[in-house]
């Protein structure tokens, strides 16, 4: 019995019989200009739905009394895009009317049925009461008091869940709204994976850098060389710690675009942190870099700092070969330094996984492994 009487304790319950009820303000102003022709304003109500902000108004009010609270109703609040959306808003205009009758019928008739009910049991005539007017005062009519109540009780909670599903369907998202919001979830879940490749890349390279560098300065033991290294530990420190803060502002506030990400014209900062690591590093640029797409770029400069964080990683300070070029419609990296005397340990990143994870985001991809005696990274993305 409790469950049964739950639903008349919420609140949505009588916010959705708020709005079936709206319709019938506009019948009540009709039925004072001309009451013999009740049906006007259902008919008018057709060409009122193929207005597109109809449908922007009607959803908005639907998920305001239909869905109070919930975070997903599944109601689009978006202006009619086709002659479609513009046919189920006319549907749900209707509908909305003829539930709205049945649900003022019922409110209005039910209690009073109930009340005449009673009065017939106690062996007291109704009054004016069509139907019940005719029959005869007995005390069993007591038993059937509770069903125009019951009656009532549906209007109240079942039509307000029937025209909650009914909004659903007719006022719900579109195929075209469907597939952008596809779209958008798919994004933002690209966006998440490329969040966390570049916490990888940039920590990353932030703390390998810091590793060699003091090793180097602890073993060197040479004050002009252990600032330098200090001023490289300091300054590789402040640029990830920027990346850092970027890329948590953007796990903060899932909706804002992550812009600003470094792209290869910033490549002279990875180089200059890779020298002041004591790598030689002989780079060579051609081709209108600065033309290359944003997205082509940025992962571009990722590679780049990924590929240069494995070779200060495994090689230490050696000589290193950078060729960026730019031909046609293609982006060529190429890293190329010495095997080291001793093969690395297998490592537990996942920095040759992302590099080619991200060259195939874009349509391209990147080899990596021995050549003449280096190892060479070498990346192809296409500008398309």
């Amino acid at each position: 019995m409790v469950r049964f009487l739950r639903p008349l304790s919420r609140g949505m319950t009588y916010t959705r019989l708020l709005h079936l009820w709206v319709p019938m303000l506009l019948q009540s102003v009709w039925m004072l200009v001309d009451e013999s022709k009740p049906w006007v304003p259902a008919l008018l109500l057709v060409p009122v739905g193929l207005a597109p902000a109809v449908r922007l108004g009607e959803g908005v009010q639907a998920r305001m009394l239909l869905t109070p609270g919930v975070e997903d109703p599944g109601i689009s609040a978006k202006p009619s895009a086709s002659w479609r959306d513009r046919g189920r808003t006319v549907v749900w205009l209707e509908l909305r009317m003829l539930l709205g009758w049945v649900t003022a019928f019922f409110s209005v008739w039910m209690p009073i049925a109930a009340y005449e009910l009673a009065r017939c049991a106690w062996v007291r005539a109704p009054a004016d009461v069509p139907l019940l007017d005719l029959l005869p005062p007995a005390r069993e009519w007591a038993l059937l008091a509770p069903v125009p109540l019951l009656a009532l009780y549906w209007s109240v909670v079942g039509l307000g869940g029937l025209i909650t599903g009914c909004a659903r369907l007719l006022l719900g998202p579109s195929a075209a709204e469907r597939v952008a919001a596809l779209e958008e979830r798919t994004e933002r879940l690209l966006e998440r994976t490329r969040i966390a490749r570049e916490l990888h890349d940039s920590i990353g390279h932030a703390l390998t850098v810091a590793v060699v560098q003091a090793g180097a300065a602890r073993a060197a033991g040479d004050p002009e060389f252990t600032e330098r290294a200090l001023l490289a530990i300091e300054e590789t420190g402040r640029a990830a710690l920027d990346d850092l803060e970027r890329v948590l502002g953007v796990l903060r506030e899932s909706r804002r675009p992550l812009s600003a990400r470094p792209t290869l014209a910033d490549a002279d900062r990875l180089l200059e942190s890779a020298r002041t690591s004591g790598a030689k590093v002989d780079a060579e640029v051609t081709g209108p870099v600065a033309a290359v797409p944003g997205p082509v770029s940025r992962e571009g400069y990722r590679i780049l700092q990924e590929a240069l964080t494995n070779v200060l990683r495994h090689a230490g300070a050696v000589p290193v070969r950078v060729r960026v070029s730019v031909a046609g419609d293609r982006l060529v990296l190429e890293v190329r330094s010495p095997l080291p005397a001793v093969p690395p340990a297998p490592g537990r990143g996942s920095g040759l996984r992302g590099m080619r994870e991200r060259a195939a985001l874009l349509g391209g991809d990147v080899r990596t492994g021995p050549d003449e005696g280096d190892w060479e990274v070498r990346a192809e993305l296409p500008l398309g």
